[in-house]
């Protein structure tokens, strides 16, 4: 297969490049940090390629996806695993103003621009992955919480839309718990899962074609009593 992993140079983006590239596809790495892309790039040099690109500035998120496609002439996978968010206890907006930008504006640029591309491919496997923390607000990180609430319902969207168009796109939510990765911030935390256990069962997850998956599998328990807990109970948590 020829697949896009956006977000590569570290956390889950990484991990799933590692098990990708085992597999022998070719896959081209695009996230912000030059040297750790080539350091990527140097492990499997026949088989990857990179792209430095800021997912937050639309014209290096395109020219990124025109330069893969110049390269592999199709794109069979993309995964879109681009993501930020902080604590902010005080609503202070230049901490939020980031997130918004990278998970909302950023995300729903590449993500549209490689629907488009699959559109007029006539196939391709779209993966975004979002998180479990989008299934309720949190006061600790609103802006993220919230962002990847925004995400959950746009893939959910396009799945719709690949649907009534009776296409050949296959649209996937893959949806973390706690990962041991540098997103997983705060005091607490539980339940965080080792990072090439969770891009193993992600791998899986795509391969099957899942329209949605949670990761790593306990956390769909958790997704389901969260999403039918009353307000009045989930805010004493």
């Amino acid at each position: 297969m020829n697949i896009i992993i956006f977000g590569a140079t570290s956390g889950i983006g990484e991990a799933l490049y590692y098990q990708y590239i085992s597999d022998k596809n070719r896959v081209a790495i695009i996230g912000r940090r030059t040297q750790i892309l080539k350091k990527l790039q140097q492990k499997n040099p026949s088989n990857t390629i990179i792209h430095t690109a800021d997912i937050t500035i639309q014209s290096e998120t395109t020219e990124a996806i025109e330069s893969v496609c110049a390269e592999f002439g199709k794109i069979d996978l993309s995964i879109v695993c681009s993501g930020c968010g902080e604590i902010n206890r005080l609503l202070d907006y230049s901490i939020e103003r980031p997130t918004i930008d990278t998970n909302v504006t950023g995300w729903t640029f590449c993500i549209d621009s490689l629907y488009n591309l699959f559109e007029h491919q006539g196939l391709g496997h779209l993966v975004a992955i979002t998180s479990a923390g989008g299934l309720r607000g949190e006061p600790l990180s609103p802006a993220y919480s919230a962002s990847k609430a925004y995400q959950i319902n746009y893939m959910e969207a396009l799945r719709k839309k690949s649907y009534k168009a009776g296409n050949n796109i296959t649209v996937t939510d893959i949806r973390p718990g706690l990962v041991d990765t540098a997103m997983a911030k705060g005091e607490g935390l539980f339940w965080v899962m080792p990072v090439e256990k969770v891009a193993q069962q992600i791998y899986s997850a795509i391969h099957k074609k899942k329209s949605k998956a949670y990761v790593s599998r306990r956390w769909h328990i958790l997704a389901i009593i969260n999403k039918i807990l009353p307000f009045c109970l989930y805010k004493r948590i």
